[in-house]
């Protein structure tokens, strides 16, 4: 009776294996993904909107293995060199495709309601915290947060007038719950005092440091309470639930 039960026990043991397996295998879930995949996804859409993609790898894969075979004709073995070229001509080119693909993705998002979330995604994950869209218009002008060791650091997209407007309230209600910690306004846009979506990720890594890492876990415990108190935001959040896999190619598994 007893062995009976421990089949049955390891059959269903086994099912439950192979439905996880088969489960992740048909995942739309770029985490799901093995790191193959993910980077296969990522050429894929990086090629959609740059035509060039094909050139720069290719560019980049035979030049360092060109190199590599004329210092292995003047350093024998030619043989060493060549092998190390091609291992290095595959690194240099999945360095470039990603490179390639995160200006891509800036292109590809640029203009569109919440593509801030796309650049703040891109911040070192140990240092800053961010919250997308804590704050909108149904004209979708929105504000997104980061907090790091810049401070606490508001970005407005939208039309300016009605984000400068948006921008200020904000600050004021984060000033009377961070006691004492600035915050920073950061219009994003392509005019006259604006930081462009692509350089918003090394703009906020610039910035004067302000805080050190355990008084940033201070200061999101006590934005807590002030974001259970907001209503819901009236709009989707921005562009990023088809971006993980590329996002998650770029920092590695």
């Amino acid at each position: 009776m007893a062995s009976e039960k421990a089949k049955e026990l390891a059959a269903k043991q086994k099912a439950e294996v192979a439905a996880l397996k088969l489960a992740k295998k048909n995942s739309a879930d770029p985490k799901d993904w093995p790191w193959y995949k993910q980077i296969w996804q990522t050429y894929k859409v990086t090629a959609e909107n740059d035509p060039q993609l094909n050139w720069w790898l290719l560019g980049a894969f035979f030049g360092v293995v060109i190199i590599s075979v004329v210092v292995g004709i003047l350093l024998p073995p030619w043989w060493m060199w060549l092998i190390l070229g091609v291992t290095g001509g595959l690194t240099a080119a999945l360095w470039v495709m990603l490179d390639r693909a995160k200006k891509a993705t800036f292109v590809r998002y640029a203009g569109q309601p919440g593509s801030a979330e796309v650049a703040l995604s891109m911040l070192d994950k140990k240092k800053w915290f961010y919250s997308p869209v804590i704050t909108a218009t149904r004209q979708l002008d929105v504000v997104h947060r980061a907090v790091g060791p810049g401070g606490i650091v508001l970005i407005g997209e939208g039309a300016p007038a009605r984000v400068k407007t948006l921008l200020a309230s904000e600050a004021k209600k984060h000033e009377q719950v961070a006691y004492g910690v600035g915050v920073t306004s950061i219009m994003m846009g392509d005019g006259e005092g604006q930081v462009p979506l692509a350089k918003l990720t090394k703009h906020l890594q610039k910035l004067p440091k302000k805080l050190e890492p355990s008084q940033v876990t201070d200061v999101k415990a006590r934005l807590r309470a002030l974001d259970a108190a907001r209503p819901k935001v009236p709009i989707p959040r921005g562009p990023l639930p088809s971006m993980k896999g590329v996002n998650r190619a770029m920092r590695g598994r």
